[in-house]
């Protein structure tokens, strides 16, 4: 074979696999993996790649498919599969496949394996370089396919039996694993800056919208954890639930001291779901 593509036991040239659409890794990027090089059908470092695998695995919770020394056993068989002894031997497992929720699924978790000809770099050719400011981790107002974090987050709230989980960062409130928070304080609709920490949902925007044109003060800004709690109203607004009211915090009572003003919030954003959706004669 010239590549090999292998997928929970089947296995083809790359070019022909295919895997489930609802494979967790394309919705979520729900999985991690490995790579290293391989000469004369040997891997390099295998050990120590599977040590690391299988810690990323228990990291992010995800059940391996199989243990240590056969999946080690099984790359060292692919391998042998190709036509060219020197290869490059990428993995990964992802944490199951079923329908799109980021609360864990429940099935098996996925293997995935490629193997492409490939020789290392040459080690002694000299190379250039440029730099950029680190922003891996800034990057939460992109509506990325990448949600550990979110899956994590809302695995947790699965867990305690909640609806939602609210990210805080250094003590400020930014937005929840698949929606955005606001509070409401003394007439005024505050709600985190649309800036790179957190992803500007529609349905804030319709909500700001509203505010505005109805004489709601807006503030946008970053709130801490305690203002949420003492906070006239906590609502979480997105756009499979347009506008909800929070009811308790970590155990702690919230809100329910401007019942009439959220109402009249949640009144609008039905009617303009129901407006826009309006079937065409």
């Amino acid at each position: 074979m010239k590549t090999l593509g292998f997928y929970n036991g089947k296995y083809d040239e790359i070019e022909q696999m295919t895997v489930p659409m609802n494979d967790r890794v394309c919705y979520f990027g729900d999985g991690v993996y490995d790579a290293t090089m391989a000469r004369n059908y040997r891997i390099y470092a295998l050990d120590e790649h599977l040590d690391r695998i299988f810690r990323s695995m228990e990291a992010l919770r995800i059940t391996p498919p199989t243990n240590k020394k056969s999946m080690g056993e099984l790359l060292q068989t692919l391998t042998k599969k190709l036509d060219d002894g020197d290869q490059f031997v990428y993995w990964q497992v992802t944490r199951g496949t079923g329908d799109r929720d980021h609360a864990f699924s429940s099935g098996p978790s996925n293997l995935w394996v490629t193997l492409r000809p490939r020789k290392p770099k040459d080690t002694y050719a000299p190379i250039r370089l440029i730099s950029t400011e680190d922003t891996r981790f800034y990057h939460c107002n992109v509506k990325t396919l990448n949600l550990i974090p979110s899956v994590l987050a809302s695995q947790k709230a699965a867990e305690a039996g909640v609806d939602e989980c609210v990210f805080v960062r250094d003590g400020y409130v930014t937005e929840c694993a698949h929606s955005n928070v606001h509070i409401f304080q003394n007439g005024v609709f505050v709600t985190h800056p649309a800036d790179c920490l957190i992803l500007p949902g529609i349905a804030r925007a319709h909500l700001i919208n509203y505010c505005k044109k109805n004489g709601i003060l807006v503030d946008e800004r970053p709130f801490t954890y305690e203002e949420m709690l003492l906070a006239d109203e906590v609502l979480v607004s997105s756009s499979g639930s347009f506008c909800l009211r929070a009811t308790q915090i970590d155990g702690k009572d919230v809100g329910g001291k401007a019942l009439d003003a959220v109402r009249m919030m949640q009144n609008a954003m039905v009617e303009d779901f129901l407006k826009e959706t309006e079937a065409s004669e």
